[in-house]
């Protein structure tokens, strides 16, 4: 076979080599072939070495992991714009190299590490190739007219079945006002090796296998990857959509790229996400408004002011910041350096709320069992030696610890949120599921010590009073952080469209509702700050009265020195 290059047309019918240098900032260019000898490279199992090597060069050395490993260390490690670059560049260079082996005999290949399928064909005809389920039929006589060796010349489809959920409907350059789109196919690659620059003058069609169930309603887009300066994203130039049944989706492309179908999404899809989008926004500024009312009165009100007061304080200082950056950096995924210290933040304060939940539940473990005892005093020496060091410093050294482990880990393209690639997110789910199971042990040993050891007791008794009032609470605190959490573990494990309809609706409702209760059950429900708040408002409204007499006197006083000026 003799030299050539492979060509993706990009941008109507200009022609990008996929031999290009990388760009700025992207991938070390692999431009040497990748086996030796290349001549005894017959068999598919030969073939099956070569992108394992290549990767393990784009890779900076690192040991190979599969496609959907790399692709996903790329994605957080790297700002969006990077990664674009760094698809752009793999996906030329793997047709490329797919291409280099080719032998002039019609082949199909498999590589389940990578999870690409490919297949590759002489390119003299009108020519139909099939890969993962998906199709593309090419008119190569029209395409290489001014080739001299046509039966020389491979032209080869690739379908890569997990980058998908990397390079995905984020990067579609919407200038169509779509509001919602998701990508609906694996994302495939055609392109063809030749010594001159192939000219469609007739388009390629796509036969691509649909990944999720349609919706009759919704807009069907047929788009190819688009490398820029700016890294790149899908686009709908030079491409059409023709038909869509419940399994595939038929596109006309004037180009050949990578290409994909991005679904936009219903009107109903896009109502559930806009429903979602208001009950957070709204549900945290109400929880913003009662944890700060919150945060006053522990710090104000002198009658309660303990350990147990302490310690609610502390909570909801942690709760507050972290809803507040929820609120206003949550979205916030460029820069990625910014995304990645809003992530690192995010995990700390919630955490710490975690950590001082914890601290609660064993502060009041600690009292219930010195209420047996008659002997206070020791728990309490303990809690404010050790409280704030546990609270805040166990927080910050998981959070070290993480950053350091997989610093890329925090931020991703869409949320300034810990990535669930590499179970990383576990680095706060194991924490949580622990402070929660802790807790449960907590509280139902104070229940049983509650109900079996005091029931002789006088039950107007103030101490066994307030420590039943302080479990009531604890246990609240326990239900609506684990709750929240505990439900948003079930949103990392896939399940289908109802239930995670229904997981993310309850999510976000109990994990808005911490605010309100905190303030409900701890001053609202607390009779010496009811007490406090009337004194508040009576001196309020004593002032405002004060005030008041005083303006109306000086109006007075006015009045009768103006009537007696006109006297004289």
């Amino acid at each position: 076979m003799m030299p050539a290059t492979t060509y993706q047309v990009e941008d109507g019918h200009s022609v990008i080599p996929s031999t290009d240098t990388p760009l700025s900032g992207s991938l070390p260019s692999v431009a040497y072939p990748i086996l030796h000898h290349r001549e005894h490279a017959t068999t598919t199992t030969a073939r099956r070495h070569i992108m394992p090597y290549y990767l393990r060069k784009v890779n900076n050395g690192k040991k190979i992991g599969t496609q959907a490993d790399i692709w996903g260390e790329w994605s957080e490690r790297e700002s969006k714009k990077n990664f674009a670059k760094r698809a752009t560049t793999v996906l030329h260079q793997v047709g490329r190299h797919i291409l280099d082996e080719y032998s002039g005999v019609p082949m199909k290949g498999e590589n389940s590490t990578l999870g690409i399928v490919y297949e590759t064909k002489s390119c003299n005809s009108m020519i139909l190739l099939e890969a993962g389920n998906n199709t593309m039929e090419i008119d190569c006589t029209s395409a290489l007219k001014e080739s001299k060796s046509r039966d020389e010349t491979a032209v080869a489809l690739i379908a890569y079945q997990s980058l998908g959920r990397f390079l995905n409907e984020s990067f579609f350059s919407n200038n169509e006002g779509i509001q919602k789109v998701k990508l609906n196919s694996l994302i495939v690659s055609g392109a063809i090796h030749s010594e001159v620059k192939p000219v469609l003058s007739e388009p390629v069609l796509l036969t691509l296998q649909n990944t999720q169930p349609i919706d009759p309603r919704a807009e069907h887009l047929c788009v190819h990857w688009e490398g820029s300066e700016e890294g790149g994203s899908w686009s709908t130039k030079g491409c059409s959509h023709m038909y869509t049944n419940d399994s595939y989706t038929i596109c006309k492309c004037f180009q050949l790229s990578s290409f994909a179908v991005l679904m936009a999404l219903s009107l109903e899809e896009d109502s559930v996400l806009s429903a979602l989008s208001v009950i957070t926004y709204v549900g945290l500024s109400l929880s913003l408004l009662c944890l700060f009312l919150a945060i006053v009165t522990f710090l104000l009100c002198q009658p309660i002011q303990n350990t147990s007061t302490t310690l609610h304080l502390q909570l909801s200082i942690c709760l507050f910041l972290a809803d507040l950056l929820f609120l206003t950096g949550i979205n916030r995924t460029e820069p990625k350096v910014l995304c990645s210290l809003i992530a690192g933040m995010l995990h700390y304060l919630y955490l710490a709320s975690f950590m001082w939940m914890f601290l609660e539940g064993l502060h009041l473990f600690l009292t219930v069992r010195n209420l047996k005892v008659a002997n206070y005093s020791s728990s309490g020496r303990f809690k404010k030696r050790f409280m704030y060091p546990v609270g805040y410093g166990i927080p910050a050294f998981i959070v070290a610890v993480s950053a350091i482990a997989g610093h890329e880990n925090y931020g991703t393209h869409t949320h300034c949120w810990l990535s669930i690639h590499r179970a990383f997110i576990w680095s706060f789910l194991g924490p949580v599921a622990a402070i929660i199971l802790i807790n449960l042990v907590f509280y139902f040993q104070t229940i049983w010590i509650l109900r079996s050891k005091l029931s002789s007791l006088n039950k107007e008794v103030s101490t066994l009073q307030d420590t039943k009032m302080m479990t009531f609470k604890a246990i609240v605190h326990l239900f609506v952080l684990g709750c929240s959490w505990g439900i948003g573990l079930f949103m990392v494990i896939e399940f289908g469209k109802t239930v995670r309809l229904i997981i993310a609706y309850l999510f976000t409702i109990i994990n808005i509702l911490q605010g309100v209760l905190i303030f409900v059950v701890h001053c609202l429900l607390n009779r010496q700050v009811r007490m406090e708040y009337k004194k508040w408002f009576y001196k309020m409204q004593k002032g405002v009265e004060n005030e008041s007499t005083e303006m109306s006197y000086s109006t007075t006083h006015t009045k009768m020195e103006e009537a007696g000026c006109q006297q004289n």
